[in-house]
């Protein structure tokens, strides 16, 4: 049976009395934590002096006055230099007599959380017999006599050195275990590497800062440690901190795809030389992805700003040219003109198509990730782009099995599989090749999809362009709006696209996005449906009971706020027209300023109109018509 705390407090009591030697300890602030018997009878201290809580300048004050230090000019100033000493918190070892005529020998440890130990031992009997060698050994010379003594006291002085000694190497084994385990818990890899870049300490993190690094490096090199690219890249920082410059950097291992951030700290005391570096890298992976996502938001703003008004006003001349060509069409014109006509009418309609992409690239979109199974998404990705193909043209899939679902755009994610699918058909163009599509994960942190072709590849301008916008090799074909519309939802997602020449012919483009696996099961809801069409209600209805929700319905603003106190409900889906003078918008701002549970609008109304882009500025919108996997993709990001 474990002992309550006061019964392990009067053991420890029990023993502490047992010993011959007096003890006491007195805490940071120098106030008696803990004595023994013995402590109190060496000193014949009252009972209020070997009480917790009586500081150690009232114990020196009363010794003082006892005259236990013998005779002194100014009692205060006694007291304030043996204070100013203890405060100090320095080893010491003495021996004095008492006013009694007794020796006492005083050792005293500070402890590592702040106070003092000190051990009083009564040296009397040592003393009297050194006396007596002196007086009953007049055989003995002078000198024998007095070495023996100073031996004697040497060695108990360098009995209590050793005593100190052992406990300072306590004191900093215990501090090294510490600071070893401190840095085990940091989710950051610290090492120290000497001029050689080879390593002298790491806190065994590299691993799960970068997948596939081992943990047990010290005594290894950088290069072997992280490979030649990813060595080459921090290179340039070390040699900048062994030349005594701090600094930071931020690059992704190729092998994981793990962005990193390290700080290089030069290993110096004070202006003496540089011994080596401190090195400290953590996992940046997610907040980059989060960062690039937000600066193309910002750019594709900025982009939207720019061309809007162009758009417009570009928009309404076609809209005036394509009104006077038709109006020449329907005239008598002479020979050729019409022909003239009809290239003018087809060249205004491209034009009109090239805004309404441009339109689209830069214009406002709302990223919607929702979990995607990624087979099933792979398999309709299939039917739509086979039809697009020719005979001549084989594709092929490469998938893995991935038994959760993933967090994707499905809607960006396909039109961009489906631009880089047929892009690479026209790269193969009438003779015989293959397309392949590959889905890779990366050390769980990117999903990769990679399209190759056995085209004719990049030429080397492509290369370093084909991600820019308007930049085309399909001469008067193309827009050059593909690939950079690509990019541009990919970046929305924090991923990132990457285009090279395959060794054995072909092109390969790669396209990476965040590997985020959705949570196994998604929870089922009440949901209050209000709808004020019948035949719009009961679809949707079945399609949340296919979903294995309960539903309960609305027909209207007042019919739904009858029926959002039933303590069952978890959602309010509510269209935005209803019938009654209150809209689905009027609804969903009462919940909001009643507060509970979350509300979600759905819409027909084009993107352009108002009450539209006011509920979508307030509340998820999901766009009308939708089927039943898209709203079974749209619930999970009301509900989080």
């Amino acid at each position: 049976m474990p002992l309550s705390e006061e019964e392990h407090k009067g053991l420890i009591k029990t023993g502490l009395n047992l010993i011959s030697q007096a003890l006491s300890i007195f805490d940071s602030d120098l106030k008696l934590a803990v004595c023994n018997r013995r402590y109190q009878d060496m000193f014949d201290f009252p009972d209020a002096f070997v009480s917790p809580g009586v500081s150690f300048e009232e114990t020196i004050r009363y010794l003082v006055l006892r005259g236990e230090y013998g005779s002194v000019d100014d009692a205060e100033e006694a007291v304030r230099t043996r204070v100013k000493a203890a405060e100090a918190f320095v080893p010491h070892y003495l021996e004095r007599m008492r006013p009694n005529g007794r020796w006492v020998s005083v050792e005293g440890f500070p402890l590592p959380q702040g106070g003092w130990v000190t051990v009083y031992t009564d040296i009397t009997e040592v003393r009297i017999q050194q006396q007596m060698l002196r007086t009953r050994s007049a055989e003995l010379s002078e000198q024998l006599l007095s070495n023996t003594e100073r031996l004697s006291e040497t060695n108990r002085a360098l009995s209590a050195a050793n005593t100190a000694l052992e406990a300072a190497k306590n004191q900093l084994t215990e501090m090294e275990a510490r600071i070893r385990l401190t840095t085990e818990m940091v989710p950051a890899h610290i090492a120290h590497v000497d001029r050689n870049f080879r390593y002298t300490y790491t806190n065994r993190r590299l691993s799960s800062v970068i997948p596939g690094r081992p943990s047990q490096i010290v005594g290894l090199t950088g290069r072997d440690v992280l490979g030649e690219s990813s060595f080459a890249k921090i290179k340039p920082y070390l040699v900048r901190a062994l030349a005594g410059v701090s600094s930071i950097c931020e690059f992704t291992d190729d092998d994981s795809g793990r962005r990193i951030r390290t700080a290089f700290t030069p290993d110096r005391n004070g202006d003496g030389p540089i011994h080596g570096v401190y090195i400290l890298s953590t996992d940046i992976t997610e907040e980059s992805q989060a960062r690039a996502a937000l600066a193309q938001t910002r750019k594709r703003e900025l982009a939207a700003q720019l061309t809007s008004g162009l758009a417009h006003d570009f928009a309404n001349l076609l809209t005036i040219i394509l009104g006077l060509q038709s109006r020449l069409e329907q005239m008598s014109l002479p020979p050729g003109a019409k022909d003239l006509v009809t290239s003018t009418l087809a060249a205004a309609r491209r034009g009109g198509n090239l805004t309404d992409r441009i339109a689209s690239i830069s214009g406002r979109r709302e990223i919607r990730p929702a979990p995607v199974n990624l087979c099933d998404f792979i398999k309709d990705l299939m039917r739509l782009a086979g039809p697009a193909l020719a005979d001549n043209i084989r594709l092929d899939v490469d998938i893995p099995s991935i038994g959760v679902p993933l967090i994707l755009d499905a809607g960006s994610l396909q039109d961009s599989l489906l631009n880089l699918i047929l892009n690479a058909k026209d790269a193969i163009g009438a003779k015989p090749g293959a397309i392949t599509l590959r889905v890779r994960t990366v050390h769980e942190t990117w999903i990769e999809f990679s399209v190759l072709d056995t085209g004719a590849g990049f030429s080397p301008e492509a290369l370093e362009h084909a991600l820019d916008p308007f930049f085309t090799t399909k001469g008067g074909e193309g827009s050059g709006l593909g690939l950079s519309m690509v990019y541009d939802q990919a970046t929305m997602s924090g991923g990132s696209v990457r285009l090279e020449n395959r060794r054995e012919g072909g092109a390969r483009v790669e396209l990476r996005l965040p590997y985020r696996p959705a949570s196994s099961e998604e929870p089922l809801h009440t949901v209050l449906l209000v709808e004020d069409s019948d035949d719009i209600r009961e679809t949707v209805r079945d399609m949340l009971c296919s979903l294995g929700h309960s539903v309960i319905e609305a027909a209207s603003v007042e019919e739904a706020e009858s029926l959002v106190d039933l303590p069952q409900l978890d959602l309010v889906l509510a269209d935005i027209h209803l019938k009654g003078g209150r809209t689905g918008l009027d609804l969903a701002e009462t919940l909001l300023a009643r507060g509970g549970m979350p509300i979600a609008l759905m819409s027909s109304l084009p993107p352009s109109a108002s009450l539209r882009i006011a509920a979508e500025k307030r509340f998820p919108l999901l766009p009308k018509p939708f089927d039943s996997q898209t709203l079974a993709r749209f619930l999970p990001t009301v509900t989080k």
